[in-house]
């Protein structure tokens, strides 16, 4: 008989709504800010839009931010959705809860390094993009054998899908 090849996963990238510190300027990473009333509405609005593409499983980050948009999005489609800390944002060590004025004008060098996604740098005394990489494939490895009849959703940070990503469009 013939061997076909198993049937391609999709699963669906989300970055969470925006937090109460995004809305601020502020650098996150592990913090644990919510959502705020703009984030709320954008997942509600993210809701609305995936209602129809057939999704059956959604694994997001435990941070809030992410938790939240997962809690809101999963409710319109009638899921429970399962949480990772394997999905959490890049830790940013002492960077977390700083501005971009502030991360400038103590760390130019790093910032600039930041900025141009070296992979080995540990901003803050956090984590390496390839260390949040890491982090993410053992996630993934685990997700690929799973039956892929129905797509997933994935609620994670900038972050981690700029380390998955990392010659990606991810702003």
């Amino acid at each position: 008989g013939r061997v076909s090849a198993p049937a391609a996963r999709r699963v669906w990238l989300i970055r969470h709504a925006e937090s109460a510190w995004n809305a601020m300027g502020l650098w996150q990473g592990h913090a644990d800010p919510g959502l705020s009333a703009r984030g709320v509405a954008q997942a509600q609005a993210l809701a609305r839009a995936l209602v129809d593409h057939g999704i059956e499983a959604i694994v997001a980050s435990d941070l809030r931010r992410a938790r939240e948009t997962a809690r809101i999005v999963a409710e319109a489609l009638g899921l429970e959705p399962g949480l990772d800390p394997r999905l959490r944002e890049r830790d940013l060590g002492t960077w977390s809860g700083l501005t971009t004025p502030q991360i400038a004008g103590r760390w130019p060098d790093e910032l600039a390094r930041v900025r141009a996604r070296d992979p080995d740098l540990r901003p803050g005394g956090g984590e390496s993009i390839r260390q949040v990489a890491a982090r993410a494939a053992g996630f993934l490895q685990e997700l690929a054998p799973r039956p892929a009849a129905a797509p997933s959703a994935i609620l994670t940070h900038r972050g981690l899908m700029r380390a998955l990503l990392p010659d990606g469009p991810v702003p």
